[in-house]
Protein backbone atom coordinates (compact mmCIF):
# COMPACT_ATOMS: atom_id res chain seq x y z
CA UNK A 1 0.00 0.00 0.00
CA UNK A 2 2.67 2.38 0.93
CA UNK A 3 4.56 1.59 -2.16
CA UNK A 4 1.68 1.81 -4.30
CA UNK A 5 0.50 5.58 -2.49
CA UNK A 6 4.40 6.83 -3.25
CA UNK A 7 3.72 5.55 -7.21
CA UNK A 8 0.77 7.50 -7.31
CA UNK A 9 2.54 11.00 -5.42
CA UNK A 10 5.32 10.19 -8.02
CA UNK A 11 2.82 10.46 -10.89
CA UNK A 12 0.88 13.24 -8.93
CA UNK A 13 4.38 15.32 -8.97
CA UNK A 14 5.21 14.53 -13.17
CA UNK A 15 1.72 15.65 -14.51
CA UNK A 16 1.62 18.10 -16.89
CA UNK A 17 -1.28 20.56 -16.74
CA UNK A 18 -2.77 21.25 -19.86
CA UNK A 19 -3.58 24.53 -20.64
CA UNK A 20 -7.48 24.90 -20.34
CA UNK A 21 -8.93 26.40 -23.35
CA UNK A 22 -12.20 28.86 -23.84
CA UNK A 23 -15.55 25.60 -23.91
CA UNK A 24 -16.33 27.64 -27.14
CA UNK A 25 -13.47 27.02 -29.02
CA UNK A 26 -15.66 24.81 -31.71
CA UNK A 27 -17.54 27.75 -32.89
CA UNK A 28 -14.93 30.03 -32.63
CA UNK A 29 -13.08 28.26 -34.95
CA UNK A 30 -15.78 27.41 -37.52
CA UNK A 31 -16.00 31.37 -37.03
CA UNK A 32 -12.25 31.99 -37.96
CA UNK A 33 -12.80 29.13 -41.38
CA UNK A 34 -15.57 30.82 -42.20
CA UNK A 35 -14.86 34.07 -42.43
CA UNK A 36 -11.11 33.94 -43.01
CA UNK A 37 -12.21 32.05 -46.47
CA UNK A 38 -14.20 34.70 -47.35
CA UNK A 39 -11.89 37.59 -46.61
CA UNK A 40 -9.15 35.77 -48.09
CA UNK A 41 -10.67 34.58 -51.60
CA UNK A 42 -12.11 37.89 -51.88
CA UNK A 43 -8.91 39.29 -51.49
CA UNK A 44 -7.09 36.76 -53.69
CA UNK A 45 -9.38 38.16 -56.51
CA UNK A 46 -8.35 41.47 -56.30
CA UNK A 47 -4.26 40.60 -56.34
CA UNK A 48 -3.80 37.81 -58.50
CA UNK A 49 -2.82 39.39 -61.94
CA UNK A 50 -0.02 41.47 -59.94
CA UNK A 51 0.80 37.78 -58.29
CA UNK A 52 1.23 36.21 -61.75
CA UNK A 53 3.18 39.15 -63.01
CA UNK A 54 5.58 38.31 -59.71
CA UNK A 55 6.14 34.66 -59.70
CA UNK A 56 6.57 35.68 -63.89
CA UNK A 57 9.51 37.87 -62.42
CA UNK A 58 10.18 35.98 -59.96
CA UNK A 59 11.11 32.32 -62.46
CA UNK A 60 12.98 34.13 -65.29
CA UNK A 61 16.00 31.76 -66.17
CA UNK A 62 19.67 32.64 -64.77
CA UNK A 63 20.87 33.56 -68.55
CA UNK A 64 20.97 37.11 -69.60
CA UNK A 65 19.28 39.47 -71.29
CA UNK A 66 16.26 38.67 -69.02
CA UNK A 67 12.78 37.97 -70.63
CA UNK A 68 11.22 41.06 -68.75
CA UNK A 69 12.65 44.39 -68.08
CA UNK A 70 9.97 44.78 -64.93
CA UNK A 71 6.70 44.52 -64.01
CA UNK A 72 5.02 46.75 -67.25
CA UNK A 73 6.79 44.55 -69.65
CA UNK A 74 5.64 41.32 -68.38
CA UNK A 75 2.10 42.38 -67.95
CA UNK A 76 2.42 43.53 -71.34
CA UNK A 77 4.26 40.28 -72.90
CA UNK A 78 1.51 38.60 -71.01
CA UNK A 79 -1.18 40.01 -72.57
CA UNK A 80 -0.46 40.53 -75.99
CA UNK A 81 0.69 36.68 -75.93
CA UNK A 82 -2.50 35.57 -74.11
CA UNK A 83 -4.82 38.08 -73.72
CA UNK A 84 -6.02 39.78 -70.25
CA UNK A 85 -7.12 36.24 -69.13
CA UNK A 86 -3.54 34.42 -68.60
CA UNK A 87 -3.12 37.18 -65.65
CA UNK A 88 -5.61 34.82 -64.03
CA UNK A 89 -4.83 31.51 -65.29
CA UNK A 90 -4.69 28.90 -62.19
CA UNK A 91 -6.79 31.20 -60.26
CA UNK A 92 -9.38 28.40 -58.85
CA UNK A 93 -5.88 26.86 -57.10
CA UNK A 94 -4.74 29.99 -55.18
CA UNK A 95 -8.42 31.03 -54.48
CA UNK A 96 -8.42 27.52 -52.68
CA UNK A 97 -4.62 28.45 -50.82
CA UNK A 98 -6.24 31.91 -50.15
CA UNK A 99 -9.45 30.10 -48.11
CA UNK A 100 -6.79 27.67 -46.45
CA UNK A 101 -4.25 29.65 -45.91
CA UNK A 102 -6.46 32.81 -44.09
CA UNK A 103 -8.72 30.80 -42.04
CA UNK A 104 -5.77 28.70 -41.12
CA UNK A 105 -4.33 31.90 -40.39
CA UNK A 106 -6.93 33.67 -38.29
CA UNK A 107 -7.66 30.28 -36.21
CA UNK A 108 -4.48 29.35 -35.18
CA UNK A 109 -3.35 33.05 -34.45
CA UNK A 110 -6.51 32.97 -31.96
CA UNK A 111 -6.04 29.65 -31.10
CA UNK A 112 -2.19 30.60 -29.77
CA UNK A 113 -3.29 33.48 -28.50
CA UNK A 114 -5.70 31.63 -26.14
CA UNK A 115 -3.02 29.15 -25.22
CA UNK A 116 -0.76 31.98 -24.47
CA UNK A 117 -3.40 33.43 -21.98
CA UNK A 118 -4.36 30.57 -20.43
CA UNK A 119 -0.53 29.10 -19.78
CA UNK A 120 1.25 32.66 -18.84
CA UNK A 121 -1.52 35.24 -18.68
CA UNK A 122 -4.79 35.52 -16.92
CA UNK A 123 -7.54 35.23 -19.59
CA UNK A 124 -8.84 38.76 -19.46
CA UNK A 125 -4.83 40.32 -19.75
CA UNK A 126 -4.09 41.80 -23.10
CA UNK A 127 -1.27 39.75 -24.52
CA UNK A 128 1.85 42.06 -24.85
CA UNK A 129 3.25 43.17 -28.69
CA UNK A 130 6.21 40.50 -28.28
CA UNK A 131 3.17 37.40 -27.64
CA UNK A 132 1.45 38.86 -30.51
CA UNK A 133 4.90 38.83 -33.00
CA UNK A 134 4.88 34.76 -31.62
CA UNK A 135 1.83 34.13 -32.33
CA UNK A 136 1.64 35.22 -35.51
CA UNK A 137 5.16 33.46 -36.29
CA UNK A 138 3.24 30.25 -35.05
CA UNK A 139 0.35 30.94 -37.03
CA UNK A 140 2.15 31.46 -40.22
CA UNK A 141 4.62 28.33 -39.35
CA UNK A 142 1.41 26.44 -39.29
CA UNK A 143 0.02 27.77 -42.87
CA UNK A 144 2.88 27.21 -43.96
CA UNK A 145 2.31 23.35 -43.99
CA UNK A 146 -1.33 23.29 -46.09
CA UNK A 147 0.43 26.58 -48.10
CA UNK A 148 3.49 25.15 -49.99
CA UNK A 149 1.57 21.93 -52.46
CA UNK A 150 -0.88 24.71 -53.63
CA UNK A 151 1.62 27.14 -54.10
CA UNK A 152 3.15 24.68 -56.09
CA UNK A 153 0.13 24.16 -58.15
CA UNK A 154 0.14 27.95 -58.69
CA UNK A 155 3.18 28.27 -59.89
CA UNK A 156 3.92 25.95 -62.15
CA UNK A 157 0.47 27.25 -63.65
CA UNK A 158 1.41 30.98 -63.81
CA UNK A 159 5.03 30.45 -65.52
CA UNK A 160 3.41 27.69 -68.27
CA UNK A 161 2.82 29.92 -71.23
CA UNK A 162 2.34 28.00 -74.19
CA UNK A 163 3.26 28.91 -77.29
CA UNK A 164 1.89 26.16 -79.41
CA UNK A 165 -1.40 27.81 -78.74
CA UNK A 166 -2.66 24.14 -77.02
CA UNK A 167 -4.83 25.26 -73.57
CA UNK A 168 -2.48 24.94 -70.75
CA UNK A 169 -2.30 22.56 -68.35
CA UNK A 170 -4.95 22.92 -65.36
CA UNK A 171 -4.18 22.17 -61.96
CA UNK A 172 -5.16 18.25 -61.81
CA UNK A 173 -2.90 17.94 -64.64
CA UNK A 174 -0.26 19.68 -62.60
CA UNK A 175 -0.95 17.59 -59.20
CA UNK A 176 -0.41 14.37 -61.22
CA UNK A 177 2.61 15.46 -62.95
CA UNK A 178 3.94 16.25 -59.74
CA UNK A 179 2.87 13.07 -57.92
CA UNK A 180 4.28 10.93 -60.52
CA UNK A 181 7.08 12.40 -60.64
CA UNK A 182 8.41 12.83 -57.14
CA UNK A 183 5.40 11.06 -55.09
CA UNK A 184 3.32 12.54 -52.11
CA UNK A 185 6.50 14.64 -51.00
CA UNK A 186 6.90 16.22 -54.27
CA UNK A 187 4.22 18.59 -53.12
CA UNK A 188 6.35 19.87 -50.80
CA UNK A 189 9.01 20.78 -52.69
CA UNK A 190 10.25 24.59 -51.76
CA UNK A 191 8.13 24.12 -47.74
CA UNK A 192 11.57 25.31 -46.54
CA UNK A 193 11.34 29.12 -48.65
CA UNK A 194 7.77 28.64 -47.30
CA UNK A 195 8.23 28.00 -43.58
CA UNK A 196 10.87 31.05 -43.73
CA UNK A 197 8.38 33.53 -44.97
CA UNK A 198 5.02 32.39 -43.27
CA UNK A 199 6.72 31.99 -40.01
CA UNK A 200 8.79 35.52 -40.61
CA UNK A 201 5.70 36.50 -42.67
CA UNK A 202 3.19 35.73 -39.68
CA UNK A 203 4.62 38.05 -37.09
CA UNK A 204 5.14 40.85 -39.32
CA UNK A 205 1.59 40.53 -40.99
CA UNK A 206 0.03 40.54 -37.53
CA UNK A 207 1.92 42.36 -36.01
CA UNK A 208 2.21 45.01 -38.63
CA UNK A 209 -1.63 44.89 -37.80
CA UNK A 210 -1.56 45.23 -34.33
CA UNK A 211 0.87 47.79 -33.65
CA UNK A 212 -0.64 50.49 -36.03
CA UNK A 213 -4.37 49.54 -34.80
CA UNK A 214 -2.50 50.60 -31.33
CA UNK A 215 -1.22 53.11 -32.57
CA UNK A 216 -4.63 54.11 -33.49
CA UNK A 217 -6.42 53.67 -30.39
CA UNK A 218 -4.01 55.41 -28.66
CA UNK A 219 -4.40 58.24 -31.09
CA UNK A 220 -8.46 58.17 -31.16
CA UNK A 221 -8.31 57.86 -27.21
CA UNK A 222 -6.27 61.04 -26.82
CA UNK A 223 -8.59 62.85 -29.52
CA UNK A 224 -11.35 62.23 -27.54
CA UNK A 225 -9.90 62.58 -24.22
CA UNK A 226 -11.08 59.44 -22.86
CA UNK A 227 -8.93 56.86 -21.23
CA UNK A 228 -10.20 53.58 -20.92
CA UNK A 229 -8.20 50.74 -19.01
CA UNK A 230 -7.91 48.31 -22.08
CA UNK A 231 -7.31 50.48 -25.48
CA UNK A 232 -6.87 47.20 -27.89
CA UNK A 233 -10.51 46.43 -27.08
CA UNK A 234 -11.62 50.06 -29.04
CA UNK A 235 -13.28 49.34 -32.68
CA UNK A 236 -11.37 51.13 -35.32
CA UNK A 237 -13.23 53.40 -38.01
CA UNK A 238 -12.96 51.31 -41.13
CA UNK A 239 -10.52 53.55 -42.86
CA UNK A 240 -8.16 52.78 -39.97
CA UNK A 241 -8.43 49.40 -40.29
CA UNK A 242 -7.81 49.31 -43.70
CA UNK A 243 -4.45 51.48 -43.28
CA UNK A 244 -3.61 48.90 -40.54
CA UNK A 245 -4.30 46.10 -43.09
CA UNK A 246 -2.22 47.91 -45.73
CA UNK A 247 0.61 48.19 -43.43
CA UNK A 248 0.44 44.77 -42.76
CA UNK A 249 0.50 43.27 -46.19
CA UNK A 250 3.70 45.65 -47.06
CA UNK A 251 5.24 44.08 -44.10
CA UNK A 252 4.80 40.65 -44.62
CA UNK A 253 5.99 40.99 -47.74
CA UNK A 254 8.77 43.38 -48.25
CA UNK A 255 10.83 41.78 -44.83
CA UNK A 256 10.91 38.21 -46.40
CA UNK A 257 10.39 38.46 -50.60
CA UNK A 258 13.87 36.71 -50.38
CA UNK A 259 12.70 33.53 -49.14
CA UNK A 260 9.86 33.65 -51.48
CA UNK A 261 11.33 34.21 -54.65
CA UNK A 262 13.56 31.70 -54.01
CA UNK A 263 10.38 29.08 -53.21
CA UNK A 264 8.98 30.33 -56.58
CA UNK A 265 12.26 29.80 -58.31
CA UNK A 266 12.35 25.99 -57.00
CA UNK A 267 9.54 25.17 -57.67
CA UNK A 268 9.21 26.50 -61.10
CA UNK A 269 12.44 25.09 -62.08
CA UNK A 270 10.80 22.33 -63.65
CA UNK A 271 9.26 24.90 -66.40
CA UNK A 272 11.78 27.11 -66.35
CA UNK A 273 14.45 24.60 -66.75
CA UNK A 274 17.73 24.62 -66.43
CA UNK A 275 20.33 21.69 -66.16
CA UNK A 276 17.93 19.03 -64.97
CA UNK A 277 19.76 19.40 -61.79
CA UNK A 278 17.55 19.53 -58.66
CA UNK A 279 17.69 23.33 -56.67
CA UNK A 280 18.28 23.22 -52.98
CA UNK A 281 16.93 26.52 -50.88
CA UNK A 282 20.87 27.72 -50.78
CA UNK A 283 21.74 26.77 -54.58
CA UNK A 284 19.09 28.69 -55.74
CA UNK A 285 19.95 31.47 -53.61
CA UNK A 286 23.25 31.52 -54.95
CA UNK A 287 22.40 31.41 -58.45
CA UNK A 288 19.85 34.29 -58.10
CA UNK A 289 22.74 36.38 -56.12
CA UNK A 290 25.47 35.85 -58.94
CA UNK A 291 22.61 36.63 -61.61
CA UNK A 292 21.94 40.54 -60.24
CA UNK A 293 22.77 40.26 -56.69
CA UNK A 294 20.57 41.37 -54.10
CA UNK A 295 18.34 43.07 -56.92
CA UNK A 296 17.47 39.33 -57.78
CA UNK A 297 16.26 37.92 -54.63
CA UNK A 298 13.71 41.52 -54.94
CA UNK A 299 13.11 40.73 -58.31
CA UNK A 300 8.92 41.89 -58.25
CA UNK A 301 8.99 43.39 -54.98
CA UNK A 302 7.16 46.87 -56.24
CA UNK A 303 4.36 45.08 -57.52
CA UNK A 304 4.11 42.54 -54.55
CA UNK A 305 4.06 45.23 -52.40
CA UNK A 306 1.73 47.66 -54.73
CA UNK A 307 -1.06 44.77 -54.95
CA UNK A 308 -0.54 43.57 -51.12
CA UNK A 309 -1.55 46.58 -49.62
CA UNK A 310 -5.39 46.96 -51.26
CA UNK A 311 -5.29 42.79 -50.56
CA UNK A 312 -4.13 42.80 -46.74
CA UNK A 313 -6.78 46.33 -46.00
CA UNK A 314 -9.40 44.23 -47.65
CA UNK A 315 -8.65 40.89 -45.87
CA UNK A 316 -8.59 42.09 -42.30
CA UNK A 317 -11.33 44.31 -43.15
CA UNK A 318 -13.49 42.08 -44.16
CA UNK A 319 -12.53 39.30 -41.33
CA UNK A 320 -13.09 42.12 -38.61
CA UNK A 321 -16.75 43.05 -40.40
CA UNK A 322 -17.78 39.35 -40.22
CA UNK A 323 -16.31 38.82 -37.01
CA UNK A 324 -18.13 42.27 -35.54
CA UNK A 325 -21.60 41.29 -37.26
CA UNK A 326 -21.99 38.30 -36.54
CA UNK A 327 -20.24 38.20 -32.65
Amino acid sequence: MAAADHATGVNNEMSIELPTLPPNQGFEAFKDVVFGSAAGSAGKIIEYPFDTVKVRLQSQPDHLPLRYTGPLDCFRQSVHADGFKSLYRGISAPLTGAAVENSCLFWSYRLIQDILKSTYYSSDDTLPYSALLLSGAASGSITSLALTPIELIKCRIQVSLDSSGKSPAGPVAHAVAIFRQDGILGFWRGQFGTLIRETGGGAAWFGGYEGVSGLFRTYNQQKSAVGTADHNSASLPIHQQMIAGAAAGISYNFLFYPADTIKSRIQTEDIAAVNGQRLTFWNAGKTLWKQQGFRALYRGCGITCARSAPSSAFIFTVYEGLRNYFG
